[in-house]
């Protein structure tokens, strides 16, 4: 028996060390996190756990005003049961740029930070828009190899950056949100992003098709990082989140305190009235205070469907409606929403650890229920 248990040993041992020196060694490291953190998948509060890099507030911040109906129409009892039951911890609705309701549960209050997991999607999409307005890439058409010369060869010869922001990249990727052996996983607990993702390969012809992987904005995020010369945290702060008037600083997860490279295809973390701003830009065309912040041309091609076979997303927005209206959103893990219908002059914030069943592929049922309480407040709003 204790020879058998020597000989289980030594096994056990070997296999750590094989696994431990193999490409999949960040599994250790999952471990590890998991420990720490009690949980198994990602959380509205794991920024706590994670090196940060900071994304600077505006030295003018601006307050949002209040409606002069503010709080004052209740919510509905299904949406109550719907916050209850998807444990939300913020809900806005902001009608003509005012505050006309907010809410917050769990001890959450509006200053409170959480993680807004892939809504830093379309923040990364954003400056893509203005790296395109300024000169650092020429257009949507311009191939990543020309920038990492790792994708400069057979099918990813054809990469673009556009292919990148509208999720058409033929990329190897495993969109998975646990601790299974994929490439999010690594990605969310790597230390180097960059060597994760130069060591991936596009194993499918890219711009053929809609398929969502986060791998995609990272690739962009490090694209526009190299094009910019700086961090994403200080570029989105010098060209967005300061002009825009943000009240706090905001973070950015990085995979390592070493290599400072932010997740840009996630973990962007600040309060549900600063994630409200970039919704405000995007239905304001790209105006803030009179200052075009963001080519109106970008934003128009960015919340329409790239791909006639997926019109749930255009270039980094995925795409929303409700009965006759149109409008997109930032969408991120868990139920983290910023949803614009333009025409309506509405933003809607919600904020929370559950999202429920999906309804479709424009969104869970809940994410609809959002809607459907926002328009029937404005709609209360306008009665005599």
């Amino acid at each position: 028996m204790k020879q058998f248990l020597r000989y289980f040993l030594g096994l056990l041992f070997l296999l750590l060390l094989v696994l431990y020196i193999s490409p999949y060694n960040f599994i250790f490291i999952a471990a590890k996190q998991a420990l720490k953190t009690g949980r198994d998948t990602a959380f509205l509060e794991d920024y706590q756990y994670f090196d940060n890099a900071l994304v600077k507030a505006s030295n003018s911040p601006q307050e949002w005003p209040k409606h002069a109906l503010y709080n004052s129409i209740p919510l509905s009892n299904k949406i109550n049961q719907v916050h209850e039951t998807y444990e939300s911890v913020a809900f806005l609705v902001i009608y003509k740029d005012s505050i006309l309701h907010e809410s917050y549960y769990q001890g959450y209050s509006d200053t409170s930070k959480s993680n807004s997991f892939s809504v830093a999607k379309s923040f990364v999409s954003a400056m893509l828009g203005k790296a395109i307005e300024q000169g650092h890439i020429k257009s949507l058409d311009q191939k990543v190899g020309g920038f990492y010369p790792e994708f400069s060869e057979g099918l990813a010869a054809d990469l673009t950056v556009g292919d990148l922001s509208s999720m058409a990249t033929g990329l190897d990727w495993n969109e998975k949100y646990d601790l299974s052996i994929n490439g999010m996983m690594e990605a969310y607990i790597t230390p180097n992003l960059n060597k994760l993702m130069l060591n991936r390969k596009i194993i499918t012809p890219p711009g053929q098709g809609f398929v969502y992987y986060s791998g995609a904005t990272q690739l962009l995020g490090m694209v526009i990082k190299k094009a910019v010369g700086q961090s994403l945290s200080s570029y989105f702060s010098e060209n967005f989140w300061q002009p825009m008037g943000a009240v706090e600083d905001a973070l950015w997860q990085v995979d390592s305190k070493e290599n400072g490279m932010e997740k840009a295809y996630c973990c962007f973390a600040t309060n549900a009235k600063d994630f409200a701003r970039m919704g405000k830009l995007y239905k304001d065309n790209g105006k803030w205070n009179g200052e075009q912040l963001l080519d109106s041309s970008f934003i128009a091609k960015s919340t329409r469907p790239r791909f006639k076979d997926s019109p749930e997303y255009g270039y980094g927005w995925w795409l929303a409606h409700y009965k006759e209206e149109k409008g997109y959103a930032m969408r991120g893990h868990l139920g983290q929403y910023i949803i614009v219908f333009p025409e309506k002059d509405l933003i809607i914030v919600r904020l929370g650890r559950q999202k429920g069943p999906k309804k479709n592929s424009f969104g869970s049922q809940s994410f609809h229920d959002y809607i459907q309480e926002g328009f029937e407040m404005i709609e209360n709003v306008a009665q005599p």
